[in-house]
């Protein structure tokens, strides 16, 4: 396994990061697809074993208890200090009018929440989950700043939103001497590459690391184009990313066919080849697909693979941002 430096930071973190949505209550939530504590635990193990010490969850993810089956399998498979723990705050998890957002109150309570969840005394990064539009983006930074300055979060970063704003969360930071975001969780992979625009170079000119979500495109670069499963059919957030009609689409995964190794692992190496990128958050729901993310580390793809893969690209809509 590599470790690399999250942004301009000290703490190093593993070339992929085990992305825990896939573990969580299939009936709490909106994810039918994900796996249970029992079935959850094995993929824990087996990342460790890989070398894998960065750990990414959510506080709405199966209603909170992926932050459950995250926490209890850490404490029982590694040492607190040395894994990396990040989860997000944004998306309600409780009735009310202040269950949303990223308000002083709001920040306050989740994180208090997730560290009782979690069951840990502080998280290494905790990220917004989105951009709150009805909170000044002051409020935000400054709730944030003093989670750190408590003891309850070690790192802050970002997700998907567009360059402007986090371009103005990173300067009003640094005006007021509060706590800079250290890292961009954006949406990227092969059939949606709209970041490379102003996002990455960005997140490069500033020195923050990239932690790209959904690197293999819920899996669509990972099979054949009509091939059908129960997370393609159940997933409804997935639905909202990707046009299954798009002929580059079709293309680019028809190319990814085309190298002699398992789809997923070219793909991946593809990312993490990209000199702004510090580790997919890759998800799994077979022990193989942990296998495949390691192995991409040592897949060096050649030139002509690389424009292969990128040449029938077309400009894309943004999504995600909601």
């Amino acid at each position: 396994m590599e470790y690399v430096k999250l942004g301009r930071t000290g703490l190093k973190v593993s070339r992929i990061c085990l992305g825990c949505m896939t573990y969580g209550i299939p009936e709490r939530g909106t994810h039918p697809w994900t796996l249970d504590e029992e079935k959850s635990r094995p993929f824990f193990q087996r990342a460790l074993e890989l070398g894998i010490n960065f750990f990414d969850t959510a506080n709405t993810y199966s209603d909170g208890t992926s932050e459950e089956i995250v926490g209890r399998a850490l404490r029982d498979f590694a040492r607190r200090e040395e894994v990396v723990i990040a989860t997000k705050v944004f998306y309600p998890t409780r009735q009310g009018a202040n269950a949303r957002g990223l308000s002083r109150k709001s920040i306050m309570t989740e994180i208090d929440a997730s560290l009782r969840r979690l069951g840990t005394d502080y998280v290494d990064l905790y990220q917004i989950h989105r951009w709150d539009k009805e909170t000044p983006i002051e409020e935000t930074l400054e709730g944030l700043h003093d989670v750190i300055k408590a003891g309850k979060a070690r790192y802050i970063g970002a997700s998907s939103m567009y360059a402007w704003q986090f371009s103005r969360a990173l300067h009003v930071a640094e005006l007021n001497g509060w706590t800079r975001f250290v890292s961009m969780q954006n949406h990227y992979n092969l059939l949606n590459r709209e970041e490379e625009r102003e996002m990455m170079p960005l997140c490069a000119a500033e020195g923050v690391g990239v932690v790209p979500w959904s690197p293999l495109a819920r899996g669509r670069l990972t099979r054949d184009w009509n091939a059908i499963t129960n997370r393609l059919e159940t997933d409804e957030f997935g639905k909202t990313l990707y046009a299954v009609t798009e002929d580059a689409d079709r293309g680019i995964v028809e190319q990814v066919s085309q190298i002699a190794v398992p789809r997923a692992q070219v793909a991946l190496a593809w990312m993490v080849q990209k000199p702004f990128v510090t580790a997919p958050i890759v998800g799994a729901s077979r022990l193989e697909h942990l296998d495949d993310a390691v192995a991409s580390l040592t897949l060096n793809l050649t030139s002509e693979e690389i424009a292969g893969l990128e040449g029938p690209y077309v400009p894309h809509s943004v999504v995600g941002f909601s």
